[in-house]
């Protein structure tokens, strides 16, 4: 599933061809995603300015003139890709939803697996949708820090893993990431949340910001579906140091042990047994 950084680049890549402009037309080629699509949802994108595109979590968030926020969400295997002048193409099987953009721009939601969703909120009501609800800070916004993810972290009896992957506790963050951040703050994915001692919890606010940072800079990471908006792959999987590298050489200098893969929570977890503790 697209995480934090794979959802901020497909984002950063709409703003050109939709912040500023009108949305002409709107081709919704199903009922449904992984929920059903709003009532009249065509019509009240029809002739709608986008006036700013956010992202809280893994949801973009389009703000319409009307006073509406189209939420959108990848899911598994969605794509949202720009069709430019002259490159437009007949839709394929799994293009559920295309949005004519003033300029003969499209913009088209592709998604296999139909896992992703669509839903229309009054956009002063936008973060009390129940998609948005209940999640925690932005770990790239100033209500991520020291303080906050020690006191988020003193009760949590889980792996550590486990709670980074809580969205109550911090938005957006994915299995990828945390797995690459755990690593580079060596810091054991099993280790107990509220074992940590300060100094290490201070440490691994940073590590977080970097990780994401750097991934947002390559694209985003590309494993299988994900692709940004000009249907090119992200590259930060080839800067992998723990996710997906089972038996191979620890990066760490001086460890010599080699990354392991175990299952938490029905999810593959990466790490060193030797540097991460």
């Amino acid at each position: 599933m697209p995480e934090l950084p794979e959802v901020e680049t497909v984002r950063q890549g709409l703003i050109p061809v939709m912040e500023g402009h009108v949305i002409a037309h709107a081709d919704i080629r199903r009922p449904d995603l992984r929920w059903p699509f709003p009532d009249n949802m065509a019509a009240r994108l029809k002739g709608q300015k986008v006036l700013r595109l956010g992202r809280r979590s893994k949801y973009i968030l389009v703000d319409l003139i009307s006073g509406e926020t189209l939420i959108i969400h990848l899911g598994m295997s969605g794509r949202m890709l720009i069709q430019h002048p002259g490159s437009h193409k007949d839709p394929e099987k799994h293009d559920h939803v295309i949005l004519e953009i003033d300029g003969d721009v499209r913009i088209v939601f592709n998604d296999t697996r139909r896992f992703g969703a669509m839903d229309l909120c009054a956009t002063d009501q936008v973060m009390a949708h129940k998609f948005l609800a209940g999640l925690g800070p932005e770990p790239l916004g100033n209500s991520f820090d020291e303080a906050y993810l020690k006191s988020a972290l003193k009760t949590r009896n889980t792996p550590i893993k486990s709670a980074l992957l809580d969205q109550k506790l911090v938005a957006g963050l994915g299995n990828i990431y945390v797995c690459e951040a755990l690593w580079r703050a060596h810091i054991s994915p099993i280790r107990k949340a509220n074992s940590l001692p300060s100094r290490r919890v201070a440490a691994l606010v940073p590590v977080i910001r970097d990780v994401l940072t750097e991934a947002i800079a390559a694209g985003g990471s590309s494993l299988k579906d994900y692709r940004q908006t000009d249907g090119e792959l992200g590259y930060f999987q080839h800067a992998f140091a723990a996710y997906g590298r089972e038996g191979e050489a620890c990066r760490t200098i001086e460890c010599k042990g080699k990354i392991e893969r175990i299952t938490q929570s029905g999810r593959s977890t990466f790490y060193c047994r030797t540097c991460q503790r």
